[in-house]
């Protein structure tokens, strides 16, 4: 299974303002910004990203956490597995307009977790 990334989803009151004082204070480059939600990362470590969200553009719940997969059948994939495991879907399969492929589920804890692979 190719998990191609881990990343937190801090739940902010204003991603442009949140993100402009995370870019500002460790020196992060914006990577993508829908405006409900943007992407940090240093230039020289892809691999390490901070999410701000402030709202999610088509889910009644907003992650916690979003675990990027290599591909949209294996989102597919975990998604079976969540459902056999008897975790609650929050968001559905859905493949969104700005491009990925996703769904939500609730852990045992209550964290809402995203799974996506880019298409």
């Amino acid at each position: 299974m190719g998990v191609t990334r881990i990343v937190p989803d801090l739940p902010v009151a204003d991603v442009a303002r949140a993100g402009e004082t995370y870019r500002r204070l460790f020196d992060l480059e914006v990577g993508m910004d829908l405006g409900w939600v943007a992407n940090l990362g240093p230039a020289d470590a892809p691999a390490v990203q901070l999410q701000v969200m402030a709202t999610d553009a088509s889910a009644h719940s907003r992650p916690t956490l979003s675990i990027g997969m290599a591909t949209a059948a294996e989102v597919d994939e975990v998604h079976d597995r969540a459902v056999a495991a008897g975790l609650e879907i929050v968001h559905p399969l859905t493949d969104e307009p700005w491009g990925v492929h996703r769904f939500f589920f609730r852990d045992h804890d209550g964290n809402v977790v995203k799974v996506v692979a880019h298409r």
